[in-house]
C-alpha cells in the first residue's frame, strides 16, 4: 500500500474494516492496497465473540484479525462495515459512546434505515463534506451501474422511458451463496440431493424470478432496494426518468449483467450514443469489440457497455448490454468515501 512521508512521531490514521474476512471485506482490502491512502488498516472479524483473534485467508498468506469484542475501535478514524448485518449493528452499538466516534462507511446496507445515514455513490454523486454525514451507506451495485449508464446516456438526447432486466450473481449473498451454487452444481452432476439452505430451490443451471418460499433471502426485497437506491441517485438529474426494473437470479458466481432498453424523445444517431458513453467510468464496447460479460468485468472498475442495437420495431429506442463487478464497484465507492474523510 502506498504511503505518504510523515513527520517523525506522526501516526497514520487508522481505517478499520469490520468483516475483513468477508467477500466485500477482502475486496475493500484489495482496492485499498492500490488506492494510495496513507492509512493503517485494522482488520476486524464479523464474529463479535470468541477468541481475541482469528486467522482468515489472505491474497498470499493467512491474515490475523481481532474479534469485534476485542477490537480497539476508539483508535479508528474510519470504520468500514463489510461483514454481516448483525456485525454492522453491533459495531454501531460499540462506538456510540466514543467521543469522537469514527466515521462509518456501511457497505452491507444494514444501517440504511438509521436516522444519521446517507446513501452514497461518489462515482455518481461526487464528493460531499464528510463532517456533515455520520453514516454513509454505499448504494446497491446494480443501482450504481444503472445510474452511471443512464446519466451518461442522457447526454445523447432526452430519455422518454427505459427498462432494465438485472441478472444477479450469487456472490451478492456472500460466501454462503457461492458455496451453495458450487455444491448444487456438483450434486446435480453426481445425481445427489441438492443443498438448499440459502436459496430453498435449485439455482444451479437455472434462471429464477424468485427464491423458494423458505429461503431467508428475497429477490423481491432486493429489487425494491435497487429501485429505491436508483431513484435516490437519479434525483439530482431531472432529465433522467426512473426505469422499470426486473431482478432475475442468474446461475453465476460474480458480476452483474443488465439488459437495458431505452427510448428517447427523438432518435439520436449511433455516434451521439457512443459519444455520450465516453467516460472514465464506462468501458465502451463498439461493434468491433467483444461484447461485455460478467466474467470479463471481474476485477474491473466502473461498468462495461456494449452490444448496442437500435430496436427494429421502435426507431427511437435502443438495446444495451451492461456488465459490472458487483464487489469491485461497491469497494471502490467505499474507498472513495474514505478518501474524502481522510483528506
Amino acid at each position: 500500500m502506498a504511503k505518504m512521508h510523515l513527520h517523525r512521531g506522526q501516526r497514520r490514521p487508522v481505517l478499520a474494516i469490520v468483516g475483513g474476512e468477508s467477500l466485500l471485506g477482502r475486496e475493500v482490502r484489495e482496492v485499498l492496497e492500490s488506492a494510495g491512502l496513507a492509512v493503517e488498516v485494522q482488520l476486524v472479524a464479523s464474529d463479535p465473540e470468541g477468541d481475541t483473534s482469528i486467522i482468515a485467508a489472505g491474497a498470499d498468506e493467512p491474515v490475523v484479525m481481532s474479534t469485534l469484542a476485542a477490537a480497539d475501535l476508539q483508535s479508528a478514524k474510519v470504520l468500514i462495515l463489510a461483514g454481516s448485518a448483525s456485525s454492522s449493528r453491533a459495531a454501531l452499538d460499540q462506538i456510540k459512546e466514543l467521543n469522537p466516534p469514527p466515521a462509518l462507511i456501511d457497505v452491507t446496507g444494514a444501517l440504511e434505515e438509521t436516522s444519521a445515514a446517507r446513501l452514497r455513490a461518489p462515482i455518481v454523486d461526487g464528493a460531499v463534506n464528510p463532517a456533515s454525514v455520520a453514516t454513509q451507506v454505499i448504494a446497491h451495485p446494480a443501482a450504481i451501474a444503472l445510474a452511471v449508464f443512464l446519466t451518461n446516456l442522457s447526454k445523447a438526447g432526452v430519455i422518454r422511458r427505459s427498462l432494465a432486466e438485472i441478472f444477479e450473481p450469487v456472490s451478492e449473498l456472500g460466501q454462503p451463496g457461492i458455496d451453495e451454487l458450487q455444491k448444487q452444481t456438483v450434486a446435480l452432476l453426481s445425481f445427489k440431493p441438492l443443498p438448499k439452505e440459502v436459496f430453498d430451490t435449485q439455482v444451479s443451471f437455472n434462471l429464477l424470478p424468485e427464491y423458494g418460499s423458505d429461503s431467508p433471502n428475497s429477490l423481491a426485497a432486493v429489487e425494491l432496494k435497487i429501485e429505491r437506491h436508483l431513484a435516490s441517485l437519479l434525483a439530482g438529474t431531472s432529465n433522467v426518468p426512473m426505469p422499470s426494473l426486473r431482478l432475475i437470479h442468474a446461475p453465476v458466481f460474480h458480476g452483474y449483467s443488465i439488459s437495458a432498453w431505452v427510448e428517447f424523445e427523438e432518435s439520436p444517431s449511433m455516434e451521439a450514443i457512443f459519444d455520450s458513453l465516453v467516460s472514465n467510468q464506462i468501458d465502451l464496447r463498439k461493434a468491433s469489440h467483444e461484447p461485455p460479460n460478467n466474467v470479463g468485468a471481474a476485477g474491473q472498475s466502473g461498468i462495461a457497455v456494449g452490444a448496442i442495437h437500435q430496436d427494429r420495431n421502435q426507431p427511437r429506442a435502443f438495446w444495451f448490454w451492461i456488465a459490472a463487478d458487483n464487489l469491485r464497484i461497491v469497494a471502490e465507492n467505499a474507498v472513495e468515501v474514505a478518501r474524502e474523510i481522510i483528506a
